[in-house]
């Protein structure tokens, strides 16, 4: 499975956000600076983010983005899907060859697994990964 950068960024952004929940709002572009994303790209997907209720924007000067909720109640599937819709089968005419409904049939168990793993990480989950890779990479042991 290839996710989009839309995907990709926006777990990551999701991810910080989790790792400074608690902590008040958290700017965009300080974000940016510490995943390495194109902060432009961050306030496209944060819309979308935001419509979907899984994150709060407050204006202001103490302003910033947080997580709607806590990072334990949303899960990987859900900002995947907010951001590239539904991970789903491939869709056949009617008339398909067997051997074209050999291969949907594998893609629909597959793109199930998949669901499933990503519905049962939650942005906490990722969040305490992250903290053990930083740990790890700076030579220390998890």
């Amino acid at each position: 499975m290839k996710g989009s950068a839309k995907g990709r960024y926006g777990l990551q952004f999701m991810v910080d956000l989790a790792l400074q929940a608690g902590h008040g709002p958290a700017l965009v572009n300080a974000i940016a600076q510490r995943q390495a994303l194109p902060p432009k790209f961050l306030r496209v997907l944060l819309g979308s983010l935001k419509a979907a209720d899984l994150v709060k924007v407050q204006r202001g000067p103490s302003g910033g983005c947080e997580l709607a909720r806590h990072p334990s109640h949303i899960t990987a599937l859900e900002v995947l899907e907010v951001l590239e819709g539904r991970l789903g089968a491939i869709d056949l005419p009617a008339d398909a060859t067997p051997g074209a409904r050999a291969v949907r049939e594998l893609w629909t168990r597959s793109t199930e697994a998949a669901r499933q793993v990503l519905r049962a990480t939650t942005l906490a989950d990722l969040a305490e990964k992250q903290r053990a890779l930083e740990v790890d990479s700076h030579g220390y042991s998890i």
